[in-house]
This record gives C-alpha cells, structure tokens and sequence, in this order.
C-alpha cells in the first residue's frame, strides 16, 4: 500500500529527476520552444518538492493535490497548468483515503492523463507530454517499471512524429526529427514513480 509519504517521496524524486534533466529539456525545448521548459520545471518541482515536505497532509491525494496547486503557481507557460491539472486530478481521484494501491493510482492517474487532454485539446500522437502519459497509464495496472519503461519509449517515439499541438506545432514539418520535451519531462515523472517504488520495495 502507499501512503502520503510515499508520494512525498515520489514528489521529491521527480524534483530531482528535473533538476538532473534540466538543461537536457531545454536543448529539446531550443529546438521547437521556447527554450525555457527545464527552467520552468525545474522551478516548479523545487516548489512543489518544498510544499508537500513542509505539509502534514496525511493523505496522498491531499500530497498530489497540493503539489499540483504549486506548480500551476509557480510555472510559467503551459506546463505549469498541464502538469498541475495531471497532478490536481489524480489526487482528487484517489480521494481522501490514507492508503491506495497501484490499482487505485493507476486508475485515479488515467483520470489525470485524460484531464490533461481535455485541456490541451491534444491525443496520442500529437507529438506532446501525453504521448508518454497515456502508455505509462495504461501500463501502470500491471507494474510501476512498465509504465516507466511505456512512458520512455513513447517519449522517444515523438521523434519521428510533426507537432500537431502546442508551440511546436507553429514549425509545421520542421518539428520533426526532434524529440518532443514535454514528453520527456513527462516520461522523468514516471521514471521517479518507478524508482521510488522500487526503493519502498512496492515494485510489484
């Protein structure tokens, strides 16, 4: 089972993960952005890592439901509201239970995933952050390292792809060839949900 603290962890993880990434999102965002998507995230996630820590929230939907209020304050652009949405909804999907499963989070981060559709107006393969979301999603019911692995390879898989959505998109066919960096930013989320399960001993 995993409880506030774990996401807490989880939090954390990806903070990390960010901070490692930063510079490596933002080579990818020079090439079809606006150059500042590992600043950004990198700012947000420092933010959210220190909110959720100094928080007594004894829930893990309360964890992700803050940690994405503080991203969505904190980041500029579109990732902040995208990521936060991500995060807002699949903590009020888990509700206000001390403990879930990884059913119950996969289902409650499918719910996210969809939201963040719904925002961006964007579908598999639009060459975006939910061409990594939405295989890690459906991998999540069977394993946390499934997802991380789904997650990678669909972030590799945006290369090939011409942006249909997003800032990208204004490059027409000269988005292709690139690796898209939500998708990346996206796949490290996963990545450090796989690792901090992997580290809980929740790896199943």
């Amino acid at each position: 089972m995993l409880d506030a603290d774990f996401f807490r962890r989880w939090m954390a993880a990806a903070a990390a993960s960010v901070d490692r990434e930063a510079g490596r999102l933002t080579e990818l965002d020079s090439a079809i952005g606006d150059a500042d998507h590992g600043s950004n995230l990198q700012r947000g996630f420092a933010a959210v890592a220190a909110a959720v820590d100094k928080d007594a929230a004894a829930a893990p939907g309360a964890v992700l439901t803050l940690a994405g209020r503080q991203l969505i304050s904190t980041v500029g652009g579109a990732s902040g509201p995208l990521y936060g949405t991500l995060l807002r909804r699949t903590g009020k999907a888990l509700g206000e239970a001390a403990e879930v499963d990884r059913d119950q989070l996969a289902r409650a981060f499918a719910e996210g995933v969809a939201a963040v559709g719904q925002l961006g107006g964007a579908q598999a393969g639009d060459k975006t952050m939910l061409d990594a979301l939405l295989p890690a999603a459906e991998a999540l019911g069977s394993s946390f390292r499934g997802a991380a692995e789904a997650a990678r390879a669909g972030a590799e898989a945006t290369i090939p792809l011409q942006a249909r959505k997003g800032r990208a998109s204004y490059l027409g066919e000269r988005s292709i060839g690139h690796q898209d960096p939500g998708a990346t930013s996206a796949a490290l989320l996963v990545e450090a949900l796989a690792d901090t399960a992997r580290a809980g001993g929740a790896e199943a």
